[in-house]
């Protein structure tokens, strides 16, 4: 839907709820997206619970259905802000929250990372869980859901600038990654450049929509990613039992491993500015590429040596011209 950045959008959220309920009485969970309530502008921050989430509460309540209402600004007790979402449930009570664990940064300045999950069981139904935005781009986040049973990603989003193609791509590749549903749900105006999208277990898209205002109601058989967990994306990789079963642990987890010794290398994290060479090297980038052929070439004689080269000498770009 259409997010304002300089008023509230709640009657709106509200209207479009009663709505989709008139057209689609079956429903039973919907989704909205990112700072949908009041757009991105922490001016509207407010502490959790208050007033909006109430109204929130009664709506789920009057229509019997799962609500997570996008998310808002949250202003904690100490004035620090986070990202916060809430899950409503149908008699209106707020069964769990959760605050953006990888806020945008360099850009989305002044506000704060979350470092708790959001897990929350349907009776009767399945696992789900949620996360927000730029948490779908760190595979971390998802791991730890699915690998505490989720079974559906819910993900609201707020992107209105040009890496949306790529971040589609990354929810298609989450979805079979890790053998769950994929509901990414992006705004429009202040709210982003929509084309939202739902994913099934194999990648498949099962809705994608354009740049309008747009209600998709999608039935989902959680039965499918059971049965893909159990034999496999189409009968083959069995990702999440691979992983469980892996030989290898990960030192680049340990922050004292030295591990990620290249990630610190790379400078501040912080919004380019004009003429920056941040990350590129003073040197010509030909001699770059020279120096890299002599290396090449010398590991190639040496293996050459000792009776290991079978293939002609790699890289013969320079030589080229």
């Amino acid at each position: 839907m259409h997010v304002d950045a300089l008023q509230s959008n709640v009657d709106a959220m509200l209207h479009r709820i009663d709505i989709l309920m008139a057209r689609f009485p079956w429903t039973q969970m919907a989704l909205f997206s990112e700072l949908a309530p009041f757009g991105p502008l922490h001016r509207f921050a407010k502490p959790f619970p208050n007033e909006t989430i109430e109204r929130f509460q009664d709506k789920a309540q009057q229509h019997q259905i799962w609500l997570i209402p996008g998310s808002m600004f949250e202003r904690l007790e100490d004035g620090r802000i986070v990202n916060s979402s809430v899950v409503i449930n149908p008699q209106g009570r707020i069964v769990a929250k959760y605050s953006k664990m990888f806020p945008f940064r360099p850009y989305e300045a002044g506000v704060e990372a979350g470092t708790e999950f959001c897990i929350f069981d349907v009776p009767g139904v399945g696992r789900f869980g949620l996360s927000i935005c730029y948490d779908i781009w760190f595979p971390e986040t998802t791991r730890h859901l699915t690998s505490q049973g989720v079974e559906v990603l819910l993900h609201p989003v707020l992107t209105g600038t040009t890496d949306r193609d790529a971040e589609i791509a990354i929810a298609r590749a989450t979805a079979a990654q890790f053998q769950c549903f994929v509901f990414d749900v992006n705004g429009l105006g202040s709210g982003g450049v929509g084309r939202s999208l739902v994913v099934d277990p194999t990648s498949t898209v099962l809705h994608q929509s354009a740049g309008q205002d747009d209600m998709f109601p999608v039935e989902i058989d959680l039965d499918l990613v059971r049965r893909q967990r159990e034999f496999g994306l189409r009968g083959l990789g069995q990702v999440l039992k691979s992983f469980r079963d892996r030989e290898v642990d990960f030192p680049v987890y340990n922050r004292g491993s030295g591990a990620d010794a290249y990630l610190k290398s790379l400078g501040p994290l912080e919004i380019p500015k004009q003429g920056s060479r941040a990350g590129l090297s003073a040197a010509d980038p030909r001699t770059i590429l020279a120096e890299a052929d002599l290396r090449a070439e010398a590991d190639w004689e040496r293996r050459n040596e000792e009776g290991r080269a079978s293939a002609p000498l790699p890289f013969p770009h320079n030589r080229a011209g």
